[in-house]
């Protein structure tokens, strides 16, 4: 062990190793592991080693296809074998909305070029693997590149090609104290101290402890999962060939052939924590105790499912403790204000993510970002509210319960919540507002006519639909008002305020009084931001965007901060509400002396709204005539109750977001994690349209040039018109030409004014041409589409404007 290393790497399970791995193949090898027992003493040495193509989010999905490939080349890399047992794997479905939905799953992987899965009938599920029962299966689907590893081969193979790159591995060396300093950090341990300049925390079960000792609550808890291993069950012996992975979603179980038996895994209802603060330090190579009875409902439906079972002896029983966050993704990336201090925990799927976490850390740390749009598992997504024990033990606890439950796109989950809400909650709520929630704020979805109606869950259109209509042709016809609550503010001052925004944002910057849409850009020329800068005057200047992203936004910002300036998130201290429509003018007459008329569109300023002093932009989302009022939060009842008495004789109607989406969808406005991610440049978008070419330097502005001089780029985001029938199009839904996949569904929906169903897409630039006749599919079923021209609700955009 060496004084001083560029990286500590700290934890000797998969995604240490993987970690370790990456950042030597890419260069840095001044890099050592610290592991305070064995290598894969924790969950890697008992975990059941499967590896599916399956993740709800696509880029993952994407990670965790680049782990399958790399398995094969860590094995002839290192010398060490994974076990390799490349068997495919199915997954059931038991129920129709089960079934829409596998469908739906096959045609995300299509858009996202993972070719090798198939969907595949009852009767084919029972041939690929002859000891299951396929009564209640309706279909299944089938991914070639599935299978299971040898858990400790695999982690070994990391850890040798890493060694063979130049790394260092440190075993039975427990790390103690965790020092920040001004070039680094010092990782105290057992047999001494190290400096280095970043330390990666891949503690595992120990990850809330290795946080601590940096200042750092982490949302991660562990809870324990079971599966048993059968003896010799002769059907299976007598097979030719290896069974497949099955995952039986209604079954809550997973299942694979191990040996000549068969090993049966269980997500059960009935969830249980474990040592919610960390593993004890000298837990390793153990178990916990078994509890047949806590999953005897899972396990009746399991031996119903594998008849085979009823007959097995088990061989052994395996309950073991693995670590999760509350949406089950990994917790990945920098920590703001820890310069240096980089996750890599909460991976609970190892052995399937881990070589995507390692790749995508190693290349954040070397590179300043990583090639793939990894906000799903960026440690960002959480902020200090996440940190909090019981909403820990709630989602955790949610997440894992309902690891095999369909979540329906319009369902909405209650583990952690209500947690902060807005300050008119109580009275929107009494006048019939549906909640849900981004980043712990609760925000109103629509407003139900009646204190009886229920939202019913579903793939297609839900009978929240008329409801959602009304309240967008009050927006078009009258007004309507939207809490506001759920955009991210940050004000910025300070004598180099404007030098600094200038740098960090593509566009020009607004005189005093206006505001401005900017890009903000990251050094490769890919996105950062679709953010709203407003100069109010006198010095002070606010960057307005989405509420989920403050934590990731105000990384990026102090990540960029010089002297002279200072950013602070105002966020949840400064809420407020929206009119849109062509009665907002009306309606805002009654309530203020002030020059409401002469504001111009995209104005900013200061007005008395009855009794509020309230900061006011001209702007609208929706395409209509319309203002955003920026109160105190102690304000925000008030504000509500004045504009709703101002507007009772003007048509005024409380809306929610869902009818704002499909009101932007009218205007092909983009919204970010769907027009506008990471992975995305301002070209790709139509966001270059507001970058200032003529300014100085500012970031990613190399890299915007090389895009915009050398032929733009491959895709291009247009508007569709889908022959829909009873649902819309919400994402990642391939796009097709004469049956050539050219492309995919951003984001999609039903707009109310126009009566048809439309979508935004990304699409290879020769099938960008309006008129350009195309096929999609919608929860499975092809459907006609077409490319439109953008905006197609007021194309001139006079509404908005007041012209």
């Amino acid at each position: 062990m060496k004084p001083e290393y560029r990286v500590v790497v700290i934890g000797g399970g998969v995604v240490g190793a993987s970690v370790l791995y990456h950042l030597a193949k890419f260069g840095w090898t001044d890099i050592c592991l610290v592991e305070r027992s064995v290598l894969t003493a924790g969950s890697s040495w008992h975990a059941a080693g499967g590896f599916h193509a399956l993740n709800a989010d696509p880029n993952i999905a994407g990670l965790q296809s680049y782990t399958i490939n790399l398995l094969s080349e860590i094995e002839k890399e290192s010398g060490q074998s994974v076990g390799m047992h490349m068997t495919g794997g199915m997954t059931l479905a038991g129920t129709p909305d089960r079934w829409d939905w596998l469908q739906s799953a096959y045609r995300v992987f299509q858009s996202i070029g993972i070719d090798d899965v198939h969907l595949i009938t009852p009767e084919e599920v029972g041939k690929r693997c002859p000891v299951i029962s396929t009564h209640g299966i309706l279909g299944g689907m089938f991914a070639e590149r599935e299978g299971y590893v040898d858990t400790t081969g695999t982690v070994h193979a990391y850890a040798g090609a890493a060694k063979k790159r130049g790394a260092e591995i440190i075993e039975h060396n427990r790390v103690l104290e965790l020092q920040q300093t001004a070039e680094g950090w010092n990782v105290v341990t057992e047999k001494g101290t190290i400096r280095c300049e970043h330390v990666v925390n891949a503690a595992g079960l120990w990850a809330k402890q290795v946080g601590r000792m940096a200042g750092i609550e982490l949302p991660v808890s562990p809870l324990a999962h079971h599966y048993l291993l059968t003896e010799t069950i002769p059907e299976i012996a007598a097979l030719e060939k290896e069974m497949p992975l099955v995952v039986d979603l209604e079954g809550f179980t997973y299942m694979r052939q191990d040996q000549k038996g068969m090993l049966l895994g269980i997500y059960e209802i009935d969830h249980q924590h474990w040592m919610m603060d960390g593993a004890p330090w000298n837990y390793g190579i153990e178990l916990l105790q078994e509890d047949p009875d806590r999953i005897e409902n899972e396990l009746r439906l399991g031996f119903e499912r594998y008849p085979v079972l009823q007959k097995a002896g088990v061989r052994n029983w395996v309950n073991g403790a693995f670590t999760f966050s509350p949406d089950g993704n990994p917790l990945v990336g920098p920590v703001r204000g820890k310069r240096g201090y980089w996750c890599a925990c909460a991976v609970m799927a190892g052995f399937l993510q881990g070589g995507g976490v390692g790749k995508s850390l190693a290349e954040w740390m070397i590179h300043g970002e990583p090639e793939a749009d990894v906000f799903g598992m960026d440690v960002a997504r959480y902020g200090d509210f996440a940190a909090n024990r019981r909403y820990i033990k709630e989602t955790t606890g949610q997440f894992y319960s309902r690891r095999f439950i369909m979540t329906y796109p319009n369902e909405q989950l209650p583990a952690g919540r209500p947690l902060k809400m807005p300050g008119a909650y109580s009275d929107m709520t009494a006048a019939g507002a549906r909640w849900g929630a981004s980043y712990g704020l609760e925000l109103p979805l629509y407003f139900a006519p009646s204190p009886d109606f229920k939202e019913k869950p579903t793939l297609r259109r839900s009978n929240a639909f008329p409801i959602v209509a009304q309240e967008c042709k009050a927006v078009r016809e009258a007004v309507g008002l939207l809490d506001i609550s759920g955009f991210s503010r940050f004000e910025v001052t300070g004598p180099k305020a404007e030098n600094w925004l200038n740098r960090v944002m593509a566009s020009e910057l607004p005189e005093a009084g206006r505001a401005r849409l900017a890009p903000m850009l990251g050094k490769t020329g890919k996105l950062k931001g679709d953010l709203t800068v407003f100069n109010w005057g006198a010095g002070i200047w606010w960057i307005m965007g989405s509420y989920y992203l403050r934590e990731w936004h105000m990384r990026w910002f102090e990540d960029q901060i010089s002297d002279g300036v200072t950013v602070r998130d105002i966020s949840d201290a400064t809420t407020g509400f929206a009119l849109a429509g062509p009665n907002s003018r009306k309606v805002l007459e009654q309530l203020t002396d002030g020059p409401i008329a002469d504001l111009p569109f995209m104005g900013c300023g200061g007005f008395d709204i009855g009794l509020i002093r309230a900061r006011v932009g001209r702007l609208s989302v929706s395409g209509e005539l319309g203002y955003e009022f920026h109160c105190a939060a102690a304000e925000h009842a008030v504000l509500r109750r004045s504009l709703l008495d101002a507007g009772a004789k003007l048509g005024l109607r409380e809306i929610g977001y869902n009818a704002m989406l499909s009101l932007r969808l009218e205007k092909s406005f983009g919204i970010w994690s769907a027009e506008f991610t990471q992975g995305y440049t301002p070209a790709q978008t139509g966001l270059d349209r507001w970058i200032d070419w003529k300014k100085g330097d500012f970031i990613g502005r190399d890299a915007a040039l090389k895009e915009r001089d050398g032929g733009g780029p491959a895709q291009q985001i247009v508007t569709l018109e889908i022959e829909a029938d009873d649902a819309d199009a919400s994402g990642y839904e391939p796009v097709w030409k004469d049956g050539r996949r050219v492309g995919f569904i951003t984001s999609g929906g039903y707009g109310h004014t126009l009566g048809k169903s439309l979508a935004m897409a990304l699409l290879d630039r020769d099938c960008t041409a309006e008129g350009t006749r195309l096929a999609t599919h919608i929860v499975g079923a092809e459907r006609p589409a077409r490319v439109i021209a953008p905006s197609p609700y007021d194309p001139e955009g006079k509404a908005m404007r007041g012209a």
